[in-house]
């Protein structure tokens, strides 16, 4: 719930802007070299080179601004930048432009009344709206989500599905680091994704969280042997083993092994989660900034999981705008969690269009200071990656 307080000043103008962020140098030759060129399973031929994003600036009438970031890639978003503007532009604009940023249930109500789905729009819009309450009311956003939790939350790192031996290598580069919990891309087959498990397992003890992602490999029967056979390794979670739209092969997967499932691909928005667990299909929410639509949807997802005995896994690879949302958000629903944090946009890209960026050391960040989502954007850089001109939208 959010403070009482004023309502504050109206959105006057929302300013939409579609980027491109290519990965960093060694990214691509890492990626060159691994599963199908893009590091997991998923069968996809869209390339990835770099990230495409939206971003969002709202301003209110006495000049305060929020920032919204969302990240799109049409194998698993399934729109585009110009999808989701187009959203923002032909429809849900309407409904904030002359509102108040600290609205956002009702805000969410309109949206949904009069735009069906769009959860990737809808989430842009609600994260810049968090970032200019804040900024409006001189407190950090994370107030606005029931307030501070921690301080610094742990980090999870993402080892991308290559040879055995350089996926254990990069992980024990993170562990150095002070890392302790590890996403791998398996999907390879059963016996290869076992031997990666196992020299992961034996490489980084048994303190080691481990977590895989499938990106939708098998078909269920397959699933349910794959996941069987890495299980007495300790595994935290197994994301998406089966194809995103086969929730109920999800399901029968979940019955038929002890790790706790994850959706990804398959889930979009808060109706999304909870249909997957009344199916009995997932044993952990999986959580973007902009996917189940933005702070205020990822918020009812945490609470409906935590009531159910679930913990929840925030992950992205954003720039640093949806980087410090995504932070704020964890320490505000921190003792609700259960997992590591993982935010891989600052690792992957060659720049995160923000002045002052996150504290990453020793295999934590810190929640950022200052008002809202505490950064600024960096205008040199939002010139320099803009594959469009700007689009303006004011009442």
């Amino acid at each position: 719930m959010l403070p009482a307080m004023a309502k504050g000043p109206a959105i006057e103008r929302i300013e939409l802007f579609r980027l491109h962020v290519p990965f960093r140098e060694s990214v691509r030759e890492a990626m060159a070299r691994s599963e199908g060129g893009l590091g997991m399973a998923i069968p996809a031929e869209e390339p990835w080179t770099g990230g495409d994003f939206v971003l969002a600036r709202l301003t209110a009438e006495d000049g305060a601004q929020g920032l919204g970031e969302a990240f799109v890639w049409l194998p698993e978003t399934g729109v585009s930048p110009a999808q989701v503007v187009d959203a923002v532009q032909g429809g849900l604009a309407r409904y904030l432009l002359g509102a108040s940023p600290f609205d956002v249930e009702p805000l969410r109500a309109r949206m949904d009344a009069n735009v069906a789905r769009s959860e990737v729009a809808k989430g842009l819009l609600d994260i810049a709206c968090y970032d200019l309450m804040g900024r409006s009311a001189g407190r950090p956003a994370c107030d606005f989500m029931g307030g501070r939790g921690a301080e610094a939350l742990p980090l999870a790192a993402l080892i991308p599905l290559s040879a055995p031996e350089a996926m254990v290598d990069l992980a024990l580069a993170f562990q150095r680091g002070g890392t302790s919990t590890f996403r791998l891309k398996l999907g390879r087959g059963i016996d290869a994704d076992r031997r990666i498990i196992a020299l992961a397992r034996e490489a980084l003890g048994d303190g080691a969280r481990l977590r895989v992602d499938y990106n939708q490999a098998y078909t269920p029967d397959e699933a349910v042997r794959a996941i069987a056979a890495i299980a007495p390794y300790g595994i935290d979670c197994a994301e998406q083993p089966v194809r995103a739209d086969d929730w109920l092969g999800m399901a029968r997967v979940q019955r038929a092994v002890p790790v706790p499932l994850m959706a990804h691909e398959g889930c979009f928005s808060y109706t999304d989660f909870t249909v997957l667990l009344e199916l009995g299909a997932v044993g952990v929410l999986g959580v973007n900034t902009e996917r189940p639509g933005g702070i205020t949807q990822a918020l009812r997802a945490i609470d409906y999981a935590a009531r159910r005995g679930l913990g929840t896994v925030l992950h992205n690879q954003p720039l640093g705008i949806a980087s410090a949302a995504q932070v704020h958000l964890g320490a505000a629903r921190a003792a609700q969690l259960g997992h590591a944090m993982e935010l891989f946009g600052h690792v992957m890209l060659e720049d995160d269009l923000v002045l002052e960026g996150l504290d990453y050391a020793g295999g934590r960040v810190r929640v950022p200071e200052g008002p809202g989502l505490g950064v600024t954007l960096d205008e040199a850089a939002l010139e320099r990656y803009a594959v469009a001109p700007a689009v303006v939208l004011g009442r």
